[in-house]
């Protein structure tokens, strides 16, 4: 694995992981700046496998109306929402994720396994068949989308114990 800053180095990946803590416009914003984007839509269109982690995930989406209205990858058509009517923001904590149909990441997996989520907003797929997991947090809500060789996780892998290693090690050997 590298971890890069640089186009070029994208353009000789095998695979892209997306990860992703911060907001949505700064994030979008620095990607273009950088070449990034560029970078990781023609990787993407060639049929590399991209996976996006937390905003990473919500990066792929169409539009984020966090701060305002922003464009995203539009790999997975749909948008991203900050939650209502809960008692608490951000979202922060284990919880259960129950496997939607047929996943190719949570293969091995137990559903109802619980991973470990951090966020305020949700991804909101224009596709149900886009939607791999769901998750509950005042109400259900996607928790990772697969579409070709696209995938996303709004929960952290890398702090999900087994589970979430599980779901790396299934990215891995794509």
């Amino acid at each position: 694995p590298v971890v890069t800053s640089s186009p070029f180095q994208i353009k000789s990946a095998d695979k892209l992981i997306l990860p992703g803590v911060g907001a949505f416009q700064p994030a979008i914003t620095r990607l273009k700046k950088t070449g990034l984007y560029d970078a990781i839509v023609e990787k993407v269109t060639e049929g590399t496998f991209i996976l996006g982690i937390c905003l990473g995930m919500q990066l792929l989406f169409t539009v984020s109306y966090e701060n305002g209205v922003h464009n995203g990858f539009n790999l997975i058509e749909g948008e991203v929402v900050h939650f209502q009517n809960v008692s608490k923001v951000p979202h922060m904590g284990w919880n259960s994720v129950e496997i939607v149909g047929k996943s190719r990441l949570f293969e091995g997996i137990r559903d109802g396994e619980f991973f470990y989520f951090v966020h305020s907003y949700y991804c909101k797929p224009e596709k149900n068949e886009n939607i791999a997991a769901i998750s509950e947090y005042g109400g259900s809500f996607c928790a990772a989308v697969e579409k070709g060789n696209v995938f996303g996780v709004q929960f952290h892998p890398e702090k999900s114990h087994c589970p979430g290693l599980k779901v790396l090690e299934n990215f891995i050997k794509l």
